[in-house]
C-alpha cells in the first residue's frame, strides 16, 4: 500500500454495488481493500482491480472483529469506509411468519455486522479526527414515506437498524465537526444479483452516491451529515 495515496474498505467488494465502489475508488487513485465472504471470487476481483482482500463470513461476529482489527494492522486506519454488503429476506418473511433463524440470518448481516465493523474499524478513523463512513441501507428501511410498512419484516427492520446506527454514531461523533462523516444511503431498484435484471437503475447509478458521499468537500456546520441519502439528496428516515 501506498503511503501517498488514501486508503479505503468495501465490504461487499465482490459484486455489484461494492464492487463498483471499489473499482471507482481505484480509479480515483484509492489504494483499496475488498472484503466479501467468497474468496475465490474475491481473490479474482482484487486482481483485477489491483487491490488488497480478506475474506470473512460476516455472520462471525468475533471473527469479522478480528479481520478487520488485522486489516488495520496491515493496511492502516481507512479514510473511506464502505459498508456494502447485505441480504434480502425471504419473499414470506412477514413478522408473523418469520422464522426465528431468518430473523437471525438476515438481522446478523446486514446490522449487527455493520455495528462489528464500525465498533471495530471507526475509533481510530474518530480519533484520527478525519474519514467517511457510508453504509447502504434502503427505502424499505425508512419510517417514513411510499412503500415503507408491511412485509420482508427482517429486511426492513435492519435497515432501519442501520438508518438508526447512523443517526446515533453520527450525533456521538460531533456530526463531523471533529471530521468524521457518517451517513446512510439508499441505491433505490438496482440491477444487482439482489435486485433482479430488471431493476430500473444501473449499478453505476446505484453506487454514484455511496461514492460521492466517500470523496465529497464538507463543510462543518452548512453541510449535512448522520442522514439518509438518495440521488444526492437527503430523504427522511
Amino acid at each position: 500500500m501506498s503511503e501517498l495515496k488514501k486508503l479505503a474498505f468495501v465490504t461487499g467488494g465482490s459484486r455489484g454495488l461494492g464492487l463498483q465502489n471499489a473499482k471507482d475508488l481505484v480509479r480515483l487513485g484509492y489504494d483499496v481493500v475488498l472484503v466479501a465472504s467468497n474468496e475465490e471470487l474475491l481473490r479474482a476481483r482484487a486482481s483485477e482491480l489491483d487491490a488488497q482482500y480478506r475474506a470473512v463470513d460476516l455472520a462471525d461476529l468475533e471473527r469479522t472483529q478480528a479481520v478487520f482489527s488485522e486489516m488495520q494492522e496491515t493496511f492502516g486506519t481507512p479514510d473511506v469506509l464502505i459498508l456494502a454488503h447485505g441480504v434480502m429476506s425471504e419473499k414470506m418473511s412477514k413478522t408473523l411468519r418469520t422464522t426465528i433463524d431468518e430473523w437471525r440470518r438476515v438481522i446478523g448481516i446486514n446490522l449487527d455486522s455493520v455495528f462489528a465493523i464500525i465498533n471495530s474499524v471507526v475509533p481510530a478513523m474518530a480519533e484520527r479526527r478525519t474519514g467517511r463512513v457510508v453504509a447502504y441501507s434502503a427505502c424499505l428501511g425508512r419510517m417514513s414515506g411510499p412503500g415503507n410498512a408491511g412485509g420482508l419484516a427482517p429486511y426492513r427492520i435492519s435497515k432501519a437498524g442501520v438508518n438508526a446506527l447512523v443517526r446515533n454514531l453520527a450525533h456521538e461523533t460531533g456530526l463531523g465537526a471533529r471530521g468524521l462523516l457518517v451517513d446512510a444511503v439508499c441505491p433505490n431498484h438496482t440491477r444487482t444479483d439482489m435486485g433482479g435484471p430488471d431493476a430500473p437503475r444501473s449499478i453505476e447509478e446505484g453506487a454514484d452516491t455511496a461514492l460521492w458521499l466517500a470523496t465529497r468537500e464538507f463543510t462543518p456546520g452548512v453541510d449535512l451529515t448522520g442522514v439518509l441519502w438518495e440521488d444526492r439528496e437527503v430523504i427522511p428516515f
